[in-house]
């Protein structure tokens, strides 16, 4: 009797050390685990990576586990994200990191495991830290913007204003690239292309940051109207954040006079563009690079092989597109309509 209740207590304890570990009942006995690691989960854009890693992982036979910060910048929710997949067996980790610097302690303690760890759409600081990074070349995101903006206005770029709508006071790496990359393509010379304010151009009235909504949009455009209200360039690290920042010009009226450009290709974005609140955007494909994401962690778990970067850079390319319903000359686009059939969220 005091035999078999060793054994059955035994095989209780295993039990469930395998269920914490995610290891040998269920469907995690049969599928490898990828885990997916978001900012958020209310911006449309991880919605739709989300969407784009559920179909894959679907399709790939495997389980996904998805997490997600409380808001832009929460590091804490997606260190305790990391340690729960390092717990797990995870195969592979997906994540858009709040903080790039902050999170890479864990990142060490996930790879150190044996976990394949992807950087989706911001990379890590520094980007080595990751096994790869699957993005849109978001300094070129930016410069292409930067170049309708200063194409679009011709000699009045040399008297401009500009203002420039961030993410947060991390300067993560996707916030760094988008502005530097417009300031540059607005014919801005850069001071150090790897830190956000520390131009020398008067035409910039000033830097501030929304954490990627629109409410952020709005308070950081009514901060730099006070500044000057004169403002008549507007550059935002995000969509949700164009949106906020045409309602402080239009409660102003201003929003008719005012060249707002933006990053995302959201389909409310898009849908902007066509309505005139947004001049132009640089759209970038999510669902793409999460199945991608899923695919490597597949391969990885299927033979060891890890992604390599697309020729030239030192990431895995994604892709991005200049939205404008209002083309300029040497600079190639495409219009609402069509970039609406394309669109995420």
């Amino acid at each position: 009797m005091r035999r078999t209740f060793r054994r059955a207590a035994v095989s209780a304890l295993a039990l469930g050390i395998a269920t914490m570990a995610g290891i040998g009942i269920g469907s995690a006995a049969d599928k490898p685990i990828v885990g997916l690691i978001t900012k958020t989960n209310t911006n449309p854009y991880f919605v739709k990576m989300r969407e784009g890693a559920e179909a894959k992982a679907a399709e790939l036979g495997m389980e996904l586990r998805s997490f997600a910060g409380k808001l832009d910048g929460d590091n804490d929710s997606q260190v305790a994200a990391v340690e729960n997949l390092i717990a797990a067996g995870a195969k592979g980790i997906l994540i858009t990191p709040s903080d790039s610097r902050a999170i890479v302690p864990s990142i060490d303690k996930a790879r150190a495991a044996g976990i394949l760890v992807i950087a989706l759409d911001t990379s890590l600081d520094p980007a080595s830290a990751a096994d790869a990074t699957f993005a849109t070349d978001n300094f070129l995101a930016g410069e292409m913007v930067g170049q309708w903006a200063a194409k679009t206005l011709g000699e009045k770029a040399g008297s401009a204003k500009i203002a420039l709508l961030d993410l947060n006071v991390n300067q993560i790496s996707v916030d760094v690239q988008r502005d530097q990359g417009f300031l540059k393509g607005f014919g801005v010379d850069l001071g150090n292309p790897a830190a956000i304010g520390d131009e020398k151009d008067p035409r910039i009235v000033g830097h501030d940051v929304t954490l990627g909504n629109e409410e952020g949009g709005r308070k950081a455009m009514e901060n730099l109207l006070q500044k000057d209200p004169e403002i008549s360039v507007v550059y935002t690290i995000n969509e949700p954040a164009a949106a906020g920042a045409y309602e402080a010009l239009r409660s102003v009226g201003r929003e008719k006079d005012v060249l707002l450009v933006s990053i995302d290709g959201g389909c409310p974005g898009v849908r902007n563009v066509q309505d005139g609140v947004i001049g132009a955007t640089s759209m970038q494909f999510p669902l793409l690079m999460a199945a991608k994401g899923v695919e490597a962690v597949k391969a990885f778990a299927d033979s060891g092989a890890k992604p390599k970067p697309s020729e030239g850079l030192d990431f895995v390319n994604t892709g991005v597109e200049l939205i404008t319903d209002k083309p300029v000359e040497g600079l190639p686009s495409t219009p609402s309509v069509a970039g609406l059939k394309k669109c995420w969220g």
